[in-house]
């Protein structure tokens, strides 16, 4: 027996293993993701029944039943949508930035995102949906600018403490600024402050179709940005040794990371910490080869913004309470937990 073929079933085995868990994990998160969209049709303030959901499916809307159906479905792709694009988000900042601590709410992102629109309407007024868009995607571009320019002060370089430092306290002083606009703008008040809240109440089709081709552009340059990310986790040394152009690979990167929070943060409002947890989770399930774990961070992404659709309405029937405050009690413990399992001085 040769050293070669001695050394063949201990690695051949693992590797057909890690392809089978991950083929099943997929299947899984799939199956799961489908019983989730029936509960979020089914499930509110009023249940429904599955022959009311078929005949709505069908494009009745006769009864009480079929019409809450047409109301939840748009509700439903959109909480797909959003929390798709949020967890990938943080998959790729977590792997531009090399920082456990990355997400587009702690970054600072997200509440770039939520200042530009807001001043937007206070001082501009803009209306239309393709403004909100634009509007926000330059906000999370600015405030991402702004955090990592911050973080990248003194000595050190831009570490991950200091980003998530930069981005907490950037995130509290744009969150003051749009309190502040709108306190006093009383007119605009009352609608912004249910939106800044973070939630998928009230979508539409029509509403989504204005946002759609920016985040089908954000996910294929997050995956296209997927093997060099791999790279980049080397090292920026290896990964120039490698042939990777590293400043263009991370801004390319980041870009995409921007245009999906900003159009999400356009049309659904700031929610946080789905970007977070989702990527450790991921990283349980496949690994930390970006090429797995940007598709399955979109699956678990919208598996847990669904989640957390159907939670938010069914503990507090008759009314409900918005997304972002769900993900924001699953996320703030998670954040917790990694400060405490990540030691400070090595962060």
């Amino acid at each position: 027996m040769t050293v070669a073929s001695a050394a063949k079933p201990t690695w051949r085995p693992a590797i057909v293993l890690l392809t089978r868990s991950r083929g099943f994990w997929l299947l899984a998160l799939l199956a799961l993701l489908a019983l989730l969209s029936v509960l979020s049709v089914a499930v509110g303030t009023r249940d429904v029944i599955w022959a009311d959901i078929l005949a709505a499916l069908s494009g009745q809307s006769d009864s009480i039943g079929q019409a809450a159906v047409v109301v939840r479905l748009p509700r439903t792709v959109l909480a797909i949508v959003a929390g798709a694009a949020l967890a990938v988000a943080g998959t790729i900042l977590q792997g531009v930035t090399r920082n456990p601590l990355a997400d587009p709410g702690i970054l600072g992102i997200n509440m770039g995102a939520s200042l530009a629109v807001v001043i937007g309407v206070a001082w501009f007024g803009i209306a239309s949906a393709q403004a909100y868009t634009w509007t926000a995607i330059l906000g999370a571009g600015c405030a991402a600018i702004f955090v990592y320019t911050i973080g990248s002060l003194g000595r050190g370089g831009a570490t991950p403490l200091k980003l998530a430092l930069a981005g907490a306290a950037t995130s509290i002083a744009f969150s003051s600024l749009v309190v502040a606009l709108m306190l006093s703008r009383a007119d605009i008040a009352g609608g912004l402050q249910a939106w800044q809240i973070g939630g998928v109440g009230g979508a539409t089709f029509e509403r989504m179709a204005h946002v759609l081709p920016f985040l089908l552009a954000g996910f294929v340059i997050s995956l296209l940005s997927a093997k060099k990310l791999n790279s980049l986790a080397l090292g920026d040394d290896m990964a120039a040794g490698l042939g990777e152009r590293v400043a263009l690979a991370r801004a390319l990167a980041a870009f995409g990371a921007i245009l999906l929070c900003g159009a999400t943060t356009a049309i659904c409002g700031p929610i946080a910490f789905v970007g977070l947890v989702v990527p450790h989770l991921c990283r349980l399930l496949v690994g930390i080869d970006h090429r797995w774990l940007v598709p399955f961070a979109a699956l678990v992404g919208a598996c847990l913004l669904v989640a957390a659709d159907v939670v938010g309405r069914v503990v507090a029937r008759p009314s409900e309470l918005d997304v972002g405050i769900v993900t924001a009690f699953i996320g703030a413990p998670f954040f917790i937990w990694i400060v405490r399992r990540q030691r400070v001085r090595d962060l």
